[in-house]
């Protein structure tokens, strides 16, 4: 069974002014921090909302020039038994290479072949 894991990450940022300079920031410095290793991990803005109301908020928050912006990193992890199985992977390969950075796995879904054929352009050899 193959598994799509969505990992939380809440990145601190240094130095900023703007929640959108953080998140650019943040983005950048998980890249670095992932890549070469772990170039298969998607990383996409996180999405908040308030635990009273619902309203959206900003993946970030700002306060004396420093900033905490919520990511999202997705990855698919293949052969395994169980989501908790794919949970556990997904968090030691990226809890790795961010090291002091707080993670917590927001969803795991199983990949059919459908969706494996459509992430690689459909295409698959037959001999």
């Amino acid at each position: 069974m193959d598994c799509r894991v969505v990992v939380e990450a809440a990145v601190p940022v240094y130095d900023v002014q703007s929640t959108d300079e953080a998140v650019r920031i943040a983005i950048s410095k998980t890249g670095e921090m992932l890549n070469p290793d772990l170039n298969y991990v998607e990383i996409e803005m996180g999405s908040r909302s308030c635990p009273h109301c619902g309203t959206d908020t900003e993946p970030a928050f700002v306060a004396a020039d420093e900033s905490l912006v919520a990511l999202e990193l997705s990855m698919t992890v293949f052969n395994v038994e169980r989501d908790e199985h794919a949970a556990r992977i997904a968090r030691k390969e990226i809890g790795q290479r961010l090291a002091n950075i707080p993670l917590a796995v927001l969803e795991v879904d199983t990949v059919t072949d459908d969706d494996t054929q459509e992430s690689t352009g459909g295409d698959t050899e037959t001999a």
